[in-house]
């Protein structure tokens, strides 16, 4: 199987410095491994998507020297997939979980969940579902179109995978996470069943995205697995965060890519210093490098091992990239 990672971002805002260290650390791990690299707009959130920031985004990757090239047979050569033009793939999986009873229509809404949840959590993530909904079985009267999503049933058995940055992880999804919903109440993919089915029909063999995201991998797996689908390796990158140790928002300062470049920042400043956080050496690239000559050098070097497992504390009003 030829190794193939991807890029995916989401036109939800715009991209930022965190991004941009997650972005470069997957373009110089597929160049060391020999893997080609894809892009996909992930807009299937259409409450959030911004109408200017998908084409925004194509434009702070090419700015920092970050090229793609395995791309849909459609829109010219190495055009970046779009989930929204995919929607017939996620139905015709979405067919099977349900012929399968992979999954049941739920009604309740997030204060129903909340209300009726009493096992606790932690961080982003919401209560665990109670199971309200979960006695529905195929063949069973389906609710009122627009009125439920699909959950998915998590299994009682534990899910295992070996993360190249965050070692071994494990999880039983039923007790820990609970059932998860895969469309929304609109009836369109939700996150989670749009991921698995892309990666899978774009062979996908590397995922690396922020850590914040480590948990998904534990509900993708139970997708991967319902689906009859090979999973792909996964590296959870250590999240850029502000001073207060919270993720790199707007409450930390201006760091969009897309400021930078109006403000003529040279954007090998930029990747020099998201590969001096990720543990590579940049006492041999020199800042009048090419960013060609630049990512061949780091690439040559880049290894999972160096990355830190802590996150990067940035100071967005201290950091500066003039030269």
């Amino acid at each position: 199987m030829n190794a193939i990672g991807r890029l995916a971002p989401s036109p939800t805002g715009a991209q930022h410095l965190g991004n941009a260290r997650t972005y470069l650390l997957a373009f110089w791990s597929a160049q060391a491994s020999g893997a080609k690299l894809i892009l996909r707009i992930e807009d299937i959130d259409s409450p959030r998507v911004k109408p200017w920031a998908a084409e925004q985004a194509v434009e702070d990757l090419k700015w920092l020297g970050i090229f793609w090239n395995e791309g849909p047979d459609v829109g010219g050569p190495h055009a970046p997939y779009i989930q929204t033009q995919r929607v017939k793939l996620y139905a015709m999986a979405l067919r099977q979980l349900i012929d399968n009873g992979h999954v049941y229509p739920c009604v309740c809404t997030r204060r129903d969940i909340e209300t009726a949840a009493s096992a606790p959590h932690a961080g982003d993530e919401g209560p665990i579902y109670p199971g309200t909904c979960s006695k529905w079985q195929v063949g069973d009267r389906l609710p009122e179109q627009g009125n439920y999503c699909w959950r998915f049933r998590s299994r009682d058995q534990p899910q295992v995978f070996v993360d190249r940055v965050a070692g071994s992880q494990r999880c039983i999804p039923k007790d820990e996470l609970g059932d998860f919903p895969i469309t929304r109440k609109t009836g369109e993919a939700a996150y989670q069943l749009a991921v698995v089915v892309d990666d899978d029909a774009m062979g996908v063999t590397e995922v690396v995205r922020g850590d914040d995201l480590l948990v998904s991998t534990f509900r993708q797996l139970e997708l991967y697995q319902a689906l009859n689908l090979r999973s792909p390796n996964f590296a959870h990158v250590p999240l850029v965060v502000g001073t207060d140790g919270r993720r790199l928002a707007k409450r930390h300062g201006d760091t969009r890519l897309s400021l930078y470049r109006e403000q003529g920042v040279d954007s090998r400043n930029i990747v020099r210093w998201a590969a001096a956080s990720a543990g590579l050496s940049i006492a041999e690239v020199s800042t009048s490098d090419s960013l060609e000559t630049m990512h061949d050098k780091f690439a040559a070097q880049f290894n999972w091992q160096l990355l830190s497992r802590e996150a990067i504390v940035i100071d967005s009003e201290a950091i500066s990239f003039g030269d």
